[in-house]
């Protein structure tokens, strides 16, 4: 009987040590957790974004963009949940009036996330407050400017773009002055005439432009240099235009064949300096607050005239900015990586060669939060894989270098335009010379003759125009004869 109850209660007691040890154990074991950061017992993260195209964008009941794949594999690495939350006033965060911040900084600030994950600029104000980690991202300041308002001031005599105002004074200078040298040495060389007094030398002043002008187009030019010092100069003077010209035909081509040398406005002086586009930035915004800190002088006008018209020209959000760079005559002053993909998205839209203040987007914690330093490693080890590579290229893909090549479109007419207006004034001139030596000769005619100059130059006129005409009629009984 004691041996039965001994037994019973020694098995009883097996079974319940055996199920309590079970249940710690499930309770201490986190290995069944979801890899992707939704497994239980897993620390929960509230994150902060705000909505900006390709960072987080709204797909149905769903974000998506470069910040949730990056917050994704940022949880994948370091095992935590998150719950994201777009921020409430649309802002990146800036000291409001009273001291106190707004935007994501603020909802940290006031422990309302935990982290912000957007592409918020890392700058000493908000280093202050808060604290980031590695830059994910690494960005300047840019303009956004759209072609069709940066080319309409194309020159006429766009073809003298190859070269620069200096380049074609020095090219008129040496070909005058290879002219003189021609003329000059063509006098002096007795193999160009064996008696000065009795012959004539072919190469006067005029004929020697000539030659010169014929060699700059590639052409055969008489006279034809017989002594060897004039051959010199002569063949000095092809390889010279031979290599000008193959410089000029490349420039030239280059010129043609890419959009981003026509730019009237390449640098930040020269947006202060025209006065045809208006130009702002986000309100609010690191932007802003580097011009305004900035002791460069062509940065404080900026911001003087950002300041002066901040209800025009100050811009809400970024989709704002772009689609009023679109829409008229305004350049958006913005981060450069963000410009670079309006200009992916919108093929009329470019990004100005300059770019200043370089920068980077990291993610924002609060001061002294544990998830810092683990944050920044693991935005390290990204980088170091190509995962952060990978992103750039997969949100940042452009198609129109693709329809820029697909696509083809005649030259317009501005960029031909002087040549055509050269060519039709060369034309001209040589009537009117024509019609100048016609009045010349007939002066002279009209003298020996004792006729008035008037009706000898209109029969000198008739008379040249009617040879054609007077020739098919001779012509034509002839041929009736031999019918």
């Amino acid at each position: 009987m004691d041996k039965g109850l001994h037994f019973t209660i020694c098995v009883v007691t097996t079974v319940l040590l055996l199920r309590e040890s079970s249940q710690a154990g499930e309770e201490k074991d986190p290995e069944g957790s979801d890899s992707r950061g939704a497994g239980e017992g897993l620390p929960t993260l509230t994150v902060t974004t705000i909505l900006e195209d390709p960072y987080v964008m709204v797909r149905g009941a769903e974000l998506e963009g470069y910040c949730m794949e990056l917050l994704a594999a940022l949880a994948g690495m370091l095992r935590f949940q998150y719950r994201v939350k777009v921020v409430g006033d649309g802002q990146y965060g800036a000291v409001a009036a009273g001291g106190n911040w707004t935007g994501m900084i603020g909802e940290i600030l006031r422990r309302e996330a935990d982290i912000a994950v957007a592409p918020l600029t890392v700058t000493s104000a908000r280093e202050e407050v808060v604290s980031f980690t590695t830059p994910f991202l690494q960005t300047g300041i840019g303009i956004l400017l759209r072609k069709d308002t940066t080319s309409q001031d194309m020159s006429f005599f766009h073809f003298l773009s190859p070269f620069s105002k200096e380049t074609w004074t020095a090219l008129l200078f040496a070909y005058l002055l290879t002219c003189f040298c021609l003329f000059l040495v063509a006098r002096l060389s007795p193999c160009e005439w064996n008696e000065p007094k009795n012959e004539e030398n072919h190469f006067t002043f005029l004929n020697s432009l000539w030659f010169g002008a014929g060699a700059l187009a590639l052409q055969g030019a008489t006279p034809r240099p017989q002594a060897l010092s004039v051959r010199v100069i002569a063949v000095v003077w092809w390889l010279f235009t031979l290599a000008l010209l193959a410089a000029y035909i490349a420039n030239f081509t280059a010129l043609l064949s890419s959009g981003s040398e026509q730019l009237p406005i390449q640098t930040f002086e020269d947006l202060v300096k025209q006065r045809n586009l208006e130009f702002g930035t986000l309100e609010g915004s690191s932007t802003f607050y580097y011009f305004k800190n900035s002791k460069n002088p062509i940065h404080q006008m900026i911001y003087e005239y950002m300041e002066k018209r901040r209800e025009h020209v100050l811009v809400k959000t970024y989709q704002e900015a772009v689609q009023r760079v679109m829409d008229s005559n305004y350049a958006f002053i913005g981060e450069s990586i963000s410009q670079d993909l309006a200009a992916a998205r919108h093929c009329n839209l470019i990004r100005a060669p300059e770019v200043i203040g370089a920068r980077g987007f990291g993610i924002a914690t609060a001061q002294a939060s544990p998830w810092t330093k683990p944050l920044s490693i693991a935005v390290l080890k990204l980088r170091e894989a190509g995962d952060l590579d990978y992103l750039r290229n997969k949100w940042w893909e452009s198609s129109c270098l693709r329809q820029s090549r697909e696509r083809w479109g005649p030259l317009e007419p501005p960029a031909l335009g002087g040549l055509f207006l050269t060519l039709g004034i060369g034309l001209a001139l040589g009537i009117l010379a024509a019609l100048a030596e016609l009045s010349s000769s007939s002066r002279r005619a009209a003298a020996h003759a004792k006729k008035s100059c008037c009706s000898v130059f209109t029969e000198e006129i008739c008379t040249r125009l009617r040879i054609k005409g007077a020739a098919r009629q001779s012509q034509e009984p002839s041929g009736k004869a031999n019918a």
